[in-house]
């Protein structure tokens, strides 16, 4: 079955619904879209635009409102579902849906950023090596792994414009791209890079500066790809003209 996923930090629902969103959905037509910054609390918006295309809808928000916050829609409805990686200080954040579609499991994520200070920062450093922890316990069960969303990092220099200004910066730490070099390295593959080698492909774009029409932007939006799950992987790509957010959507597709 191809099916073909995408991943797109919203940054506000709500605000994107107001940007003509929900025919974008439709034009698109994903099976699969997970979503990452939701913002919302329980009953703040209605789910049945969603569920009228087709869409089984599944929510982890934050407890903190009008914070963080993921979910997960999809048109096969998974066999199991369950959400965080049982660690409260994580989980409380809205950051994980853990999807089991039987022949793979796929993962909603929506990685903490450092870009506050020092405290986030060190939060964020924790929970990437307890999420790898998480990941590896999981692999040893299910190995089909398609883990998508935004991780807040870019992982090479080729995933950032002028890299050479930005290496003190959260996102692009050395330490944190060697987190990026160790999870890669336990098995996944960059499926983006499967198909594209080429600089200046990004997926979010500061605000200021138009960072957006000049291209200086930041690729930090992924879909990773368990190794024997390669060879399914049929195409992926950025869609960097759809703007409802600072972030653009990315897609992968597989045949499995």
């Amino acid at each position: 079955m191809n099916r073909k996923i995408i991943s797109y930090n919203v940054n506000g629902l709500r605000a994107a619904l107001n940007k003509r969103f929900i025919d974008w959905v439709q034009s698109e037509n994903p099976d699969i879209l997970c979503l990452q910054e939701t913002k919302l609390q329980e009953g703040q918006i209605d789910t049945s635009v969603f569920e009228k295309l087709g869409y089984y809808n599944f929510w982890h928000h934050a407890r903190k409102k009008g914070y963080s916050g993921i979910s997960l829609l999809t048109k096969q409805k998974p066999f199991n579902v369950n959400y965080g990686i049982g660690i409260e200080k994580y989980d409380q954040e809205g950051r994980t849906i853990i999807a089991d579609f039987d022949n793979f499991i796929l993962i909603p994520v929506y990685f903490p950023s450092g870009t506050t200070g020092d405290v986030r920062q060190e939060f964020k450093m924790h929970w990437l090596n307890d999420f790898l922890i998480f990941i590896n316990n999981l692999k040893k069960e299910k190995p089909n792994i398609i883990i998508s969303g935004d991780f807040n990092i870019c992982h090479k220099p080729i995933d950032i414009n002028h890299p050479e200004k930005h290496e003190t910066y959260s996102g692009f730490l050395p330490e944190e791209r060697l987190w990026m070099d160790k999870f890669v390295n336990s098995g996944f593959v960059d499926s983006f890079r499967v198909f594209n080698q080429q600089s200046g492909q990004y997926s979010w774009w500061s605000y200021r500066a138009n960072s957006r029409a000049k291209n200086l932007g930041w690729r930090i939006d992924y879909h990773m790809v368990s190794e024997p799950l390669k060879k399914f992987i049929i195409d992926a790509r950025i869609l960097k003209d759809i703007i409802h957010s600072d972030h653009c959507p990315v897609v992968v597709e597989i045949d499995i």
